[in-house]
This record gives C-alpha cells, structure tokens and sequence, in this order.
C-alpha cells in the first residue's frame, strides 16, 4: 500500500467517524426542535415524556428557564429582527445535542487515533470518557447557577448607575450564556487532561508542580480574555475555578504516583 493510499484511508475513517458526530448531534437537536418535555407526576415525583409542539419546544422551554433564572430584574428580553428567537433556540438545541452526544463524539474520536495510541494510551481514553461528560456537566452547572448570574446583574449595574434602561437581544444573550456554558465545561476538563497526560507517560508529577506559575499566568490570561467587561473582578470567576482545578489535578497525580511507589 502506498503513502497515500494510507493518508486516502485516514482521510475517509475520519470523514465516516465525523459524519456519525454531526448525525448524533443533529438528531438530537432536532428532537430538541421538534418536541415538548410534558410533566407528569408517577408516584409523587414529577417526570417527563415528550410531546411534538414544534413551537412551543424544548429549547423554548430552556429558553424561558435561562430567562426566569439569569436576566436581572428590570431588564427585557427582546428580539429585535424576525427569526432571532429561532436561531437562538437553534443554538440551545445544539448545545444540547453537544452535551448529550458527549459519549458518541469521546467513542469516535478515541476510535480514529486508537491505531497512533499505546496499550497503556488507549486504556487512559476509555476510562476518562465518563469522568470528561460528568466534568463536562459540572462546569456548565457551576457556571450556570454562580457564574452568568453574577456577570449579568453586575454589568446591568453599570447601566443602571448611568440611568439607563436595559433591553437584551435574545442572540446576544443566548449566545453570551453559552460562551459561558461551553467555557467552564471545556475547563472542568482541566484535571482530567492532566491525568490522562501523566498515566499516558508523556510527563512526570514533577512536571505539573515545576510550572504551577506559568500555569496561573495562563489560567489568568484565558479569564480577562473570555470576560466581556475590563472591570477585572469577573475574570477571577472563571480563572479562580481553573486554578482551583489545577491543583486539585496536581494533587491526585501526585497521590497516584506515590501510591504507584509504594505498592
């Protein structure tokens, strides 16, 4: 076989594994699109089965919960242009077939660089696809719940101080949320990638303590850059969490590899 009859193989694994990611996405997306979570109460607890309303769908309901929870008092949510509410549901929606696929996207992605792994390498990628949904998860909720609330109701302050009255367009907001969202999940993967890079043998536990400062200067320089105002103070919400998580990957590595000497 020649070298580009292999590159020509790659090529098209690749291209079949990602067109499994974007089906997966896109169904659930759809579903998301196309259906209604109806409650309905079993035994005491309230639970949910889905009913086609196209308009009055998941990612509308989402929609109205991100409203009632994140918009401060005062302000309105607005769209200013036919369409707007759609696309922003649109966005909710792939994010959740984002999220929700996590497991199917992990399993391809393992699966196309599998032959350039170790046998040591390959068992790192499957035991963190669990852990890398949970933290995943975890970051889009601490975020969701402590972080976006804060930033909204600080930054609608400075307008309040100047008198004025504040409208968001449900575009921007959406997509402010799930800058956000997607932020904190990607950085909640932090420790886990930190593992899988010292099991997998490329660093020691040395490595990650020799650098800690380098690390916070980073962690820091990502906060300012992804923070929309220059204030300083919400920066330290995004960059505080990701330090705490560096350390925390610090200690388990290091942990692990003193329980490696011992036994």
């Amino acid at each position: 076989m020649s070298e580009l009859d292999g590159i020509n193989q790659h090529l098209e694994e690749l291209r079949k594994r990602l067109l499994r990611i974007v089906l997966i996405i896109g169904i659930i997306t759809v579903f998301i699109l196309t259906f209604h979570a109806e409650p309905i109460e079993v035994a005491g607890i309230t639970m949910y089965y889905p009913l086609p309303e196209p308009l009055n769908n998941i990612a509308a309901q989402i929609t109205n919960h991100m409203k009632n929870n994140l918009v401060p008092e005062d302000v309105q949510l607005i769209q200013t242009a036919p369409g707007q509410a759609f696309f922003a549901q649109v966005y909710i929606a792939a994010l959740v077939g984002i999220v929700v696929g996590m497991p199917v996207i992990v399993k391809e992605l393992v699966g196309f660089i599998k032959p350039a792994l170790k046998e040591n390498e390959i068992h790192v990628s499957r035991n963190i696809t669990l852990p890398a949904l949970g933290l995943f998860i975890a970051g889009c909720v601490f975020s969701y719940n402590l972080v976006i609330p804060y930033i909204l109701d600080f930054l609608y302050r400075y307008g309040e101080s100047a008198g004025l009255v504040t409208f968001l367009n449900v575009i921007e907001f959406v997509t402010f949320v799930l800058q956000f969202l997607l932020a904190f999940g990607f950085s909640f993967q932090l420790p886990l990638v930190m593992y899988a890079i010292s099991v997998s043998g490329m660093v020691d536990s040395d490595f990650w303590r020799k650098n800690i400062r380098y690390a916070i200067v980073i962690i820091v320089i990502f906060g300012a850059v992804i923070t929309p105002d220059g204030s300083g103070v919400t920066m330290w919400f995004i960059a505080g969490p990701m330090i705490a998580l560096y350390v925390i990957g610090m200690a388990v590595i290091e942990r692990k590899e003193r329980k490696k000497l011992n036994t």
